[in-house]
């Protein structure tokens, strides 16, 4: 029990504060779980197919595999859920409510592969899993949602908003793994920064969208 609950804690922390930062009518939860409960499925297939990937030895290399079995294939699948799922949704009905789903299929995902690398390694990673990768995911996904929802509710920049929802979490994502992955001894200096970085950009992006909810209404 101990274990699950460190395992489980820093998604509800994150997924509370993102959710209780919309500043109008708070988001209601069905579709949110329905996205964190996608988040959650996606982790067994795309563990299949990164495992198979290894064992035929093909994208092993650190950046081949940061790039490709990390950042492109996971974040790619959360957008294409996110696009299909959230987007049309009738829930879906401010800027804001792309980040609050970005980043509930993100901690869905973060969540199951947190479990099972405490369940793995014990409850002494459970605070270095929480600092690192499962905010990053959740800020991943702030960034994917933010311009998800840029590109439902700002018309003339629809197609290049979805575009930037999906290559710029890919590019994160493959930074971020190919600093642990590369720099196995050192990664904890230059992961630091960069998830200070990555938290100011979160910040700035929440406090946007609400300001697009503030302007739409002054209109």
């Amino acid at each position: 029990m101990a274990i699950l609950t460190a395992a489980i804690s820093p998604a509800v922390a994150i997924m509370t504060f993102i959710y209780l930062s919309k500043r109008i009518e708070l988001e209601p939860l069905p579709l949110i779980i329905r996205m964190f409960v996608i988040g959650v499925i996606m982790v067994f297939p795309l563990t299949f197919i990164q495992y198979a990937f290894e064992t035929e030895g093909l994208f092993q290399t650190p950046f081949l595999k940061s790039f490709f079995l990390a950042g492109a294939l996971e974040e790619f699948f959360k957008w294409f859920f996110l696009l299909f799922v959230a987007f049309r949704h009738a829930d879906f009905d401010h800027h804001y409510d792309g980040i609050i789903y970005g980043v509930a299929i993100s901690l869905g995902f973060a969540t199951i592969e947190n479990i099972f690398y405490i369940l793995s390694n014990g409850i002494e990673i459970a605070l270095l899993r929480a600092i690192f990768p499962v905010s990053s995911h959740a800020l991943f996904g702030l960034i994917m949602g933010y311009y998800m929802g840029k590109a439902k509710f700002i018309d003339a920049s629809t197609r290049l908003s979805l575009l930037l929802a999906l290559i710029i979490p890919v590019f994160l994502h493959s930074f971020y793994d190919y600093m642990i992955t590369a720099l196995e001894h050192t990664w904890l200096y230059y992961i630091t920064p960069f998830m200070i970085v990555l938290w100011i950009i979160g910040f700035r992006k929440i406090r946007l969208a609400n300001q697009h909810h503030e302007n739409m209404m002054k209109l």
